[in-house]
């Protein structure tokens, strides 16, 4: 296959995968999300029972857009793993990479209004949330080896590279901040390193 094929392939792919949000979205705005079926969602998209699990996990996951593993979070996945510089810069890197690649800030006004309507429909998001921070966990170890405490270490970084997003995230939703969020996260490190820096006693 040559790779303007493989690239339509893709193209083809998240645009299936999007249409199949959008209308699972729509669906549980209009009949809850207990008022329709996979297949029916199928239907209303023209695709198969055994595409949508192609795509998606569950019925909560195409609401919220959680599909399976794109193949572009893969790529850079895969070249977090092939670097070799300081580790949780090249963690960081990774996570403002993504988050340009899928910018869920476009998704926040849609995902807000489904929860509001479906506040049982968190629980899902939370899952999923902690299975994407094992995932990162996971390659953090890959790379940096199964010392001692790798696995504590891998854990630290992922939950506290989580909390600077959120906090960077807040800020672009609620307080309209116009700073782009690679600078957010940044600045937001900088100080995180001088609050775990050795401090120095006063002479």
């Amino acid at each position: 296959m040559t790779e303007s094929a493989d690239s339509l392939r893709e193209k083809r792919k998240r645009e299936t995968s999007r249409a199949l949000t959008d209308a699972a979205r729509r669906m549980t705005a209009e009949h809850g999300f207990a008022g329709f079926t996979v297949e029916e969602l199928c239907a209303d998209v023209g695709v198969s029972r055994r595409t949508f699990f192609n795509y998606f996990e569950s019925k909560e996951n195409a609401v919220f857009g959680f599909a399976a593993i794109d193949s572009r979070q893969e790529a850079l996945e895969a070249e977090f793993l092939s670097q070799d510089g300081e580790l949780l810069d090249d963690f960081i890197r990774l996570t403002i990479a993504r988050f340009e690649l899928f910018n869920p800030l476009d998704d926040a006004p849609a995902l807000f209004a489904v929860i509001e309507q479906e506040p049982r429909l968190l629980k899902a998001a939370f899952e999923q949330l902690a299975k994407n921070e094992r995932r990162d966990m996971a390659i953090i170890v890959q790379r940096a080896g199964d010392g001692a405490d790798a696995e504590l270490r891998a854990e630290v970084m992922v939950h506290t590279v989580g909390a600077l997003v959120r906090l960077s995230m807040d800020q672009l939703l609620h307080q309209h901040s116009t700073v782009p969020f690679a600078d957010l996260v940044s600045r937001r490190l900088e100080v995180a390193r001088t609050v775990y820096a050795p401090s120095q006693k006063a002479q």
